[in-house]
């Protein structure tokens, strides 16, 4: 998902805190992360450059497809599941996510009135995404795509008839996409991703670089300012 989240990886290039490098790496998921002039911009990514900032650590922030920077090393906006629990530190919420279907609006033929009844259609999602593991562990078949904006480029090519994506999302994604923001439609909310995205780190971090965030992340979270950007959208 967007759930997706969202990958923060942290590569360690010196023995102080304060000259160890951090490469940050997520996925395109307007508007938490976004890339306009090659930059990644959006809410989730203010919240991650206000961490890295507090714990006075450098970091470069680069955009990945969601398959690939899973595998690398720290994450952000990364859903907490029990299945992950073990494999990062789990630094602190950095985005909201209510996950559901979305058709194209013009798609009349598509309705349902609950999740069981989408079992029907076919399904893009990302793959390591939480949508996808909920999906599959219910019975769904999906597919399985690299990033947010392949599963939306298969729903404009009407090779799926559905993505996943939250409600609140689809107009940052649509002028993602170049589209008319009245061409998506959110069909149904799925029960159980109503989730939160953590910034977090691969379970073999360097200890400070942890501690760092952490305690970053909690002056963070005290301010005004985490208060607003984690309910924006």
């Amino acid at each position: 998902m967007r759930l997706f989240i969202h990958l923060l990886l942290l590569c360690i290039s010196a023995q102080s805190i304060a000259h160890q490098n951090l490469m940050v790496v997520t996925e395109l998921s307007p508007p938490n992360q976004v890339l306009l002039n090659n930059q990644v911009t959006g809410y989730s990514t203010e919240l991650v450059n206000m961490i890295i900032l507090e714990a006075k650590l450098n970091a470069p922030i680069n955009m990945y497809p969601w398959a690939r920077a899973y595998k690398m090393a720290v994450i952000y906006s990364m859903a907490r599941t029990t299945e992950r629990e073990t494999l990062f530190h789990w630094i602190g919420p950095v985005a909201q996510f209510e996950m559901g279907f979305v058709k194209l609006s013009e798609r009349s033929d598509i309705n349902f009135d609950n999740t069981e009844q989408a079992k029907q259609y076919k399904i893009a999602v990302q793959r390591h995404d939480l949508a996808s593991q909920v999906l599959v562990k219910r019975g769904f078949e999906v597919l399985l795509t690299t990033d947010i904006q392949k599963s939306y480029q298969l729903l404009l090519a009407r090779k799926v008839d559905l993505v996943v994506d939250d409600a609140n999302y689809l107009a940052s994604m649509s002028e993602q996409l170049a589209i008319n923001a009245n061409a998506l439609t959110f069909v149904h909310a799925i029960e159980g991703l109503a989730v939160a995205g953590y910034l977090a780190a691969n379970i073999n971090t360097d200890e400070d670089i942890i501690k760092a965030l952490q305690q970053a992340f909690l002056k963070v979270k005290s301010t005004e300012k985490y208060r607003q950007l984690i309910t924006a959208h």
